[in-house]
């Protein structure tokens, strides 16, 4: 398996679990951010299980420490990300958010000397304008609505343009985290043993959360009722499987691709979840589009 076909893997199956982590993010719902966060980690925590045993369960528990920095970001962004989700459409918050891409690949360039051809270079570039373009225009569309909708009163309107910080913090702690991601596969340890860490990290978190949840906020947890984030939290995990190998290459050019699993955030978004899409985001979608199938033609 490429680099190519482990990103677009990640592309997909983040794209769906973005929709589904805003099925499961009601804003009626009593603390639905942690109740995402218990689901993630408890699927990544089996899918450490079934990677050490792959391994034969040959891990260093020191690399659970040593990679805690970049655990630490991935999931402090994913949770605030999370919390964006219950006031805002996952159309807005997925390519806002997901500009951390671009300054992730940035950052390999300046810092890590990584580099890209012409080729690349314009696909990257189509990526990024297309990915913020369809942010931008998504907020205004979703200004417009709450104009129209002024006899509304719920706090989630309320929160106005401060909800936008939210997906505004994920970008730049989930690029810092993709940076320092880059960093320790370049030089400090495999794709797996940073999968493993990563998972059971995000293990020990959930298990705290569940303590939380359960015992503190008496939150009753049930099968059907945690099914939107169940799902949520599935998707996640495959797709952070194939995300690390991805990102083990050049990450100048594969951390903004994978960005772009936004595209398919918004696309579900709009048939699904009925949001709304105006004309210039298709158009700047099918930009994005372009960009990805250059990359990969010129891998």
């Amino acid at each position: 398996m490429t680099w190519y076909t482990s990103a677009i893997a990640t592309i997909v199956l983040w794209g769906i679990a973005d929709a589904f982590y805003k099925k499961g993010s009601a804003y009626q719902v009593r603390c639905s951010h942690l109740r995402i966060v218990a689901m993630v980690g408890l699927a990544m925590g089996l899918q450490a299980v079934f990677e050490l045993s792959k391994m034969g369960w040959e891990y260093d528990l020191v690399n659970l420490v040593k990679y805690l920095p970049v655990s630490g970001m991935y999931i402090l962004s994913m949770t605030i990300g999370y919390i964006g989700l219950r006031y805002l459409d996952v159309s807005i918050c997925s390519p806002v958010g997901n500009t951390s891409g671009a300054v992730a690949g940035l950052l390999a360039f300046l810092v890590l000397g990584k580099t890209m051809n012409g080729w690349q270079l314009l696909a990257v570039s189509m990526i990024t304008v297309g990915l913020v373009a369809i942010g931008f225009i998504q907020r205004r569309l979703a200004e417009e609505e709450h104009k129209q909708q002024k006899a509304v009163i719920e706090r989630k309107y309320k929160m106005g343009a401060l909800a936008l910080a939210f997906p505004i913090m994920y970008a730049v702690i989930d690029a810092l985290g993709t940076f320092l991601d880059d960093v320790y596969l370049t030089k400090m340890m495999s794709p797996e043993e940073a999968l493993i860490s990563y998972e059971l990290t995000f293990l020990f978190c959930a298990l705290f959360t569940l303590v939380y949840l359960i015992g503190f906020k008496k939150i009753r947890l049930t099968f059907s009722g945690e099914k939107d984030r169940i799902w949520a939290a599935v998707f996640e995990t495959a797709g952070q499987y194939f995300y690390v190998f991805a990102l083990d290459t050049n990450s100048v050019v594969v951390a903004p691709m994978i960005a772009c699993y936004s595209v398919v955030s918004v696309i579900l978004g709009r048939m699904f979840l009925k949001e709304r899409l105006s004309q210039a985001q298709y158009v700047f979608i099918a930009l994005v589009m372009l960009g990805v199938f250059i990359l990969g033609f010129f891998e």
